[in-house]
């Protein structure tokens, strides 16, 4: 697919805008081809532009736009994840240059290009990076110069610059998903040496799925680990990483709003962690569900200390507390009943809806709802939890 002046000319491209909702199957049942393309290309547009509805808001809205296969797009950053790291990096580095060695459907490069005088964007697949360089076109990028070859070659010719960014491809051949850094493409486990030859800093993301204990002992130097969630769902685990720093890295649990700005932040290291001491308690007025980024970045002490509430049980990261805190960073409920075993609870829920959640509890969710005799919905939640002593069923109303 290198024909990007067919793609995005104006008549397909009104089709395609017009078109978001079709079904693309049904599109190419009926049409072999449309507007002398190929329909498959077509269709493939329109689910492109569609997936990047929510995730790339800016490539959406604008004509012109050519995706790629589904794999780099699935990849990609999220347009929030991606301003929230270019104003991070320039502004805890300041530096005037940024090279991406991972470029792929260029979300990241496009950001870092609003914030350095000048970004390299390093891609070894030429029809991706052509698709890249017509989209910045359109989206009126001027400042990065693309370079096609691989990372390791890029790196061999020990081109200097501010900082590196790498987004290693988290799959084998097979296409299975995989999350040690040693196995991702390129390995920079390999490379650091090479990148801190030519850069101060590194920013590496990571899979969500990555432990953050395996990333530290595979990355030299990292300063800063982050969380980086987006609306309450783990986008991204990001390190730090600057040459010669040898210290105990920051642990930074980050929630996103969807249109990038901070919704909550929490910074701590593993020693605070680790000697922070747990105040236990029955459920009291009012419950708290950390964010995922906290649960992630592994503030199970910390938070019950920083906001003053009480931990329900060593393996239940859920919290407690008679008066509310309102600045909470996760989900917050007042407890409406306490029950010690799961009996029925239609009293309290008479149209037998509620969403039902469970920590440390013997019961799945979709069970205790079975048990229970509830179907998904409502304005109520029920959960299945254990404090240190006992197991209970709380029904709540979550607030805002």
């Amino acid at each position: 697919m290198t024909d990007w002046k067919r793609i995005s000319d104006s008549t397909v491209q009104a089709f395609i805008f017009e078109n978001e909702h079709a079904d693309e199957r049904e599109l190419m049942l009926h049409h072999k081809t449309l507007f002398d393309l190929p329909s498959k290309l077509i269709a493939e547009q329109i689910a492109g532009r569609r997936k990047a509805k929510k995730k790339l808001p800016l490539w959406y809205n604008t004509k012109g736009v050519v995706y790629p296969p589904t794999l780099n797009l699935e990849q990609s950053s999220s347009q929030a994840t991606a301003q929230f790291k270019a104003t991070f990096l320039k502004t805890i580095t300041n530096q005037k240059t940024i090279t991406d060695l991972t470029g792929g459907f260029g979300v990241d490069s496009f950001f870092f290009s609003k914030k350095f005088d000048s970004v390299t964007s390093v891609e070894p697949n030429p029809d991706l990076l052509a698709l890249v360089q017509h989209n910045y076109i359109q989206l009126g990028v001027t400042n990065v110069n693309h370079i096609q070859t691989t990372a390791e070659a890029f790196l061999s010719a020990a081109t200097e610059t501010g900082v590196f960014y790498t987004d290693p491809s988290r799959r084998d051949d097979r296409t299975r998903k995989i999350f040690k850094l040693s196995a991702c493409s390129p390995d920079i486990t390999q490379l650091h040496a090479l990148l801190f030859a030519n850069a101060e800093w590194l920013l590496l993301k990571a899979s969500p799925l990555l432990d953050i204990q395996q990333g530290l002992r595979e990355l030299p130097h990292v300063k800063i680990v982050m969380a980086l969630a987006v609306e309450n769902e783990m986008k991204e685990l990001l390190f730090l990483a600057q040459r010669g720093f040898n210290e105990p890295p920051k642990i930074m649990a980050i929630d996103l709003m969807a249109t990038g700005e901070i919704k909550s932040e929490v910074t701590f290291t593993q020693a605070q962690e680790a000697t922070s001491q747990s105040e236990f308690s029955e459920p009291q007025q009012y419950l708290y569900e950390p964010n995922a980024a906290l649960l992630k970045a592994g503030a199970f002490k910390v938070i019950a200390h920083k906001f003053n509430l009480y931990k329900l049980a060593q393996h239940t990261h859920l919290y407690t507390s008679q008066n509310r805190v309102h600045d909470f960073p996760g989900r917050t409920f007042q407890i409406e009943k306490v029950n010690p075993t799961d009996e029925d609870l239609h009293e309290w829920l008479p149209d037998n809806r509620a969403h039902v959640a469970i920590r440390n509890y013997p019961l799945t969710a979709a069970q205790l709802m079975k048990k229970l005799n509830l179907s998904e919905g409502g304005s109520r939640f029920v959960w299945g939890l254990s404090t240190a002593k006992r197991k209970y069923v709380v029904l709540c109303e979550r607030l805002s």
